[in-house]
């Protein structure tokens, strides 16, 4: 059921919503979008990382009887770090792409699914038994979490893009600390995926049973 009632107890499946074809296109990009940003950091931090690769790349070239200077065989290494940090840098931009677009989609979605109107249905919800206040409870909990996932994207694509144009003038001298702001709120993203994932299983092997059917093709199993 999507949206909360003035009722003595809230159905067990509050959880299991109705989602619009567009909520679910944009949920299930979002989730391989961001994927393959994490799975670039990882490359780029490890297999690609330019310092781990500078001795292998002057190592291999002597075996092919070329030899050359520790700066030349940096160079090279590093040429394949970039490229790996562009298509990072592309993936940023579908995920900037893909934030404007769920504003997009909140501003046009039926009222009734507007998670607005959910969050101020939940809040104005009265309950005189245990259970319900406890769904209550749990239910705002959750969507105060998608907005707090969703503030942390917002920040993640501004600083993003003020790494991606560190050429403009005035993006310069706060190279640094934009830096620090992207990647201190990715470790929080990559946490709510994580978390995300398993409390959707726990919840569909649960007494939730239907939600991920129906962030797939809408109908839901009761």
């Amino acid at each position: 059921m999507a949206t909360l009632t003035f009722a003595e107890s809230v159905p067990v499946n509050i959880f299991i919503e109705k989602h619009s074809l567009s909520i679910r296109i944009w949920h299930w990009t979002t989730y391989l979008a961001l994927t393959a940003s994490l799975i670039t950091v990882l490359l780029g931090s490890t297999l690609f990382k330019t310092r781990d690769n500078v001795a292998m790349v002057q190592e291999e070239l002597q075996q092919k009887g070329a030899s050359i200077t520790k700066d030349q065989a940096w160079a090279v290494a590093h040429e394949y770090s970039d490229k790996l940090w562009d298509t990072h840098k592309i993936i940023g931009y579908v995920i900037c792409f893909l934030l404007l677009s769920r504003m997009i989609i909140e501003i046009a979605q039926p009222s009734e699914e507007k998670l607005k109107i959910k969050i101020r249905n939940a809040l104005r919800f009265r309950s005189k038994n245990p259970e319900g206040l406890n769904e209550q409870r749990h239910f705002l909990f959750v969507k105060r979490v998608y907005l707090i996932f969703y503030v942390a994207i917002l920040t993640m694509a501004i600083t993003g893009l003020g790494l991606a144009f560190e050429d403009a003038p005035y993006l310069k001298d706060i190279q640094k600390p934009i830096k620090g702001v992207h990647s201190f709120v990715q470790y929080f993203i990559y946490s709510f995926i994580l978390f995300h994932i398993i409390g959707v299983i726990r919840a569909e092997t649960g007494r939730y049973k239907g939600i991920v059917s129906g962030m797939i093709h809408k109908k839901n199993k009761n």
